[in-house]
């Protein structure tokens, strides 16, 4: 249960109501997370927002990628209820529980280069941000991502240290459960 007061689905109106929908149309309802920001209608339509655009930005970064980031971002930040929904989707990816239980130790040194490379950005700009410099950015070209692919990273990352500390601060630290359809959360 979350630590401040939320308005349940059949209790919002007007601009919440409506964004409540629009994350409804593919999920069935909103998240809890969603729900954690009712208070501010205007915020959750935001929070809506970018998450769909972070979510659907086309580079040059894979789905497994992008999932990767997220997923060593709410490791990093131990964040259950974000490290829950999505391991569920590094699963539904054909993610091994090998390759799982190495990002949960940050052990990257057995992925691919490139993902190794976006593994260690994710956790140093979640741990030390004031350590990140051009030197990460090159280590990242060096292994074959473009300026578009870099700054997708980083948002990635910026956004789920935003989500993270939003779930972790307001008490939303329990696990999802196993049948939770983690890809229907993102907004149509």
């Amino acid at each position: 249960m979350p630590w401040i007061t939320t308005i349940a689905p059949e209790d919002a109106t007007g601009k919440l109501a409506d964004a409540y929908a629009w994350q409804a149309q593919r999920l069935g309802r909103p998240t809890e997370f969603t729900q954690l920001g009712s208070l501010a209608p205007e915020i959750v339509h935001a929070r809506l927002t970018l998450y769909r655009s972070t979510e659907r930005l086309q580079s040059g970064l894979s789905s497994f990628q992008k999932v990767l980031l997220a997923y060593v971002t709410s490791s990093a930040n131990e964040t259950p209820h974000c490290v829950s929904q999505i391991r569920l989707k590094l699963v539904e990816l054909g993610t091994s529980e090998d390759t799982i239980e190495a990002l949960d130790s940050a052990r990257f040194e057995g992925l691919d280069p490139a993902d190794a490379a976006l593994a260690g950005y994710a956790r140093r700009l979640t741990r030390d941000p004031g350590s990140v410099s051009v030197a990460d950015i090159d280590g990242l070209r060096a292994v074959g991502f473009d300026d578009l692919a870099i700054l997708d990273a980083n948002n990635q990352v910026a956004h789920l240290n935003y989500v993270n500390r939003i779930a972790n601060g307001l008490g939303l630290r329990h696990e999802v459960t196993a049948d939770f359809e983690a890809f229907a959360a993102i907004p149509a």
